[in-house]
């Protein structure tokens, strides 16, 4: 009785779709989840960013003619519009309005959470665990500095921050993994803070993983660097003010955070498929990308293999970022030791990037570690993938299965808003490269066509 009145709470917040339980998920499992997602929503680890009047004000700092439109807007029209251009969304099944990607309290401040970057939209539908490819944190960022100056208010630590370490120069992407490195500059092994020198860093953006493969997967991290754990989870946390005690205070929230991640399941294709189209595709899969990617259906497998970067020959900026000696510390760190059974070791020197699990492909667009490649179609023709796109919609490209997007030659030199600047992914630049994984080129033109009619099963 308890375990169904626990999924019959989770259905009601909006997320069952995703968060949908496994038979042999046990009801304490399922309550722990509940907790995870609870917690994550509720419970501010971080100092507050901004307060709610500051939000509230976003409108008058921004360029014409969106500011004249504001102006004129109703105060939930305004909030809406405050959503659509940062890349916020409510939370799926409450009514209060609240963002996802964010904690507000009782006294209206907001504290960025978790899902920031891993609460986006599959298509329009807001979805917890799905990456957020539209997150605009920078922009906001900088204009909540903006807002703040206007109402007479000292700037806080992001703003300061993001003078220094850009927070994502991609709307989508985010540099978050130099921010773990850096506040692990901070502190010793025992995660007490001590005095260091700031470090110079590779900054590099990243496109979110969805949350739906971390029950799949024994690592984390792109080249799977670090095991699984629930400590490994709370890394991001490190700001002066979570002093050592902080960690052990909140171990067991971030273990019920741990069993919401491990709970989530891929959302299920609602669009037309060809199954006859498809099941070609399958064996077509099967022969040529199952042996790094796994296989699907009743006896799936995943073999979670790191591909040497000279053999996958994607962008390689996020693999020389993080050093030998930072990978060292942390495994030596109390993050690296949660005791969960099967941990696997830290890997200190990885030579590639971990081919990921494809359950949901089709929801998590924009492809590859950096987010470079629109769609899935873009991702089995490695030579015509665009140069210069932007998203130019937030429904799915029904054809070629991803982000509908606008291809450009370039960004506009005349445009001056800075939001739909870093609206444009260029793939040119340092570290946002779209080459590599070639293996589609062995492929014919029906073998891929048969491929992506399969992936939209997954």
């Amino acid at each position: 009785m308890k375990s169904s009145f626990i999924a019959a709470w989770i259905v009601a917040l909006g997320i069952g779709t995703v968060c949908l339980f496994p038979a042999s998920v046990a009801a304490a499992d399922s309550e722990a989840a509940a907790r995870g997602y609870r917690f994550l929503t509720e419970t501010a680890v971080l100092p507050s960013d901004f307060r709610q009047s500051t939000f509230d004000a976003l409108w008058t700092v921004w360029p014409e003619p969106l500011r004249s439109e504001a102006e004129k807007a109703s105060l939930q029209r305004r909030r809406e519009m405050a959503f659509e251009r940062y890349g916020l969304t409510t939370r799926p099944g409450d009514a209060s309005g609240k963002p996802l990607q964010y904690v507000v309290d009782s006294d209206n401040d907001w504290t960025m959470n978790c899902f920031s970057c891993h609460g986006g939209t599959v298509y329009g539908k807001p979805m917890p665990g799905a990456p957020n490819n539209r997150f605009a944190l920078q922009t906001l960022t900088e204009e909540i500095g903006k807002a703040k100056l206007g109402l007479g208010l000292l700037p806080g630590r992001m703003e300061l921050g993001a003078m220094f370490i850009p927070l994502g120069t991609t709307n989508g992407t985010t540099n978050a993994v130099v921010f773990g490195m850096g506040l692990m500059n901070g502190r010793d092994e025992r995660l007490n803070l001590v005095a260091r020198r700031p470090r110079f860093f590779t900054h590099h953006d990243m496109d979110a993983p969805p949350w739906w493969h971390f029950y799949k997967r024994p690592n984390i991290y792109i080249d799977g660097f670090a095991a699984k754990g629930h400590r490994g989870l709370m890394q991001f946390t490190l700001v002066p003010e979570n002093g050592p005690d902080f960690y052990r205070e909140h171990e067991k929230d971030f273990e019920d955070v741990f069993a919401y991640l491990s709970s989530l399941r891929a959302p299920v294709y609602e669009g037309s498929v060809d199954r006859e189209l498809a099941e070609q595709g399958r064996a077509v899969f099967f022969a040529h990308c199952a042996e790094c990617h796994g296989t699907y259906g009743v006896d799936s497998d995943y073999p979670n293999r790191r591909v040497p970067i000279d053999e996958i020959g994607t962008d390689p900026v996020r693999l020389n970022a993080l050093t030998v000696e930072g990978r060292r510390k942390y495994a030596r760190s109390w993050f690296a030791h949660a005791g969960e059974p099967g941990q696997q070791e830290t890997e200190i020197d990885p030579d590639g990037y971990v081919a990921p699990p494809l359950d949901g492909v089709w929801a998590s667009a924009p492809y590859f570690h950096n987010g470079s490649v629109p769609t899935l179609w873009d991702v089995l023709n490695p030579l015509q993938r665009p140069t210069v796109w932007r998203p130019t919609s937030t429904e799915m490209d029904p054809q070629k299965i991803g982000v509908t997007v606008e291809v450009v030659e370039g960004v506009p030199e005349d445009e001056a808003d800075v939001a739909v600047i870093r609206s444009y992914f260029d793939t040119r630049k340092f570290g946002k490269s779209n080459r590599g994984h070639d293996f589609p080129d062995a492929l014919t033109e029906s073998e891929k066509r048969q491929v992506l009619e399969y992936l939209k099963t997954l």
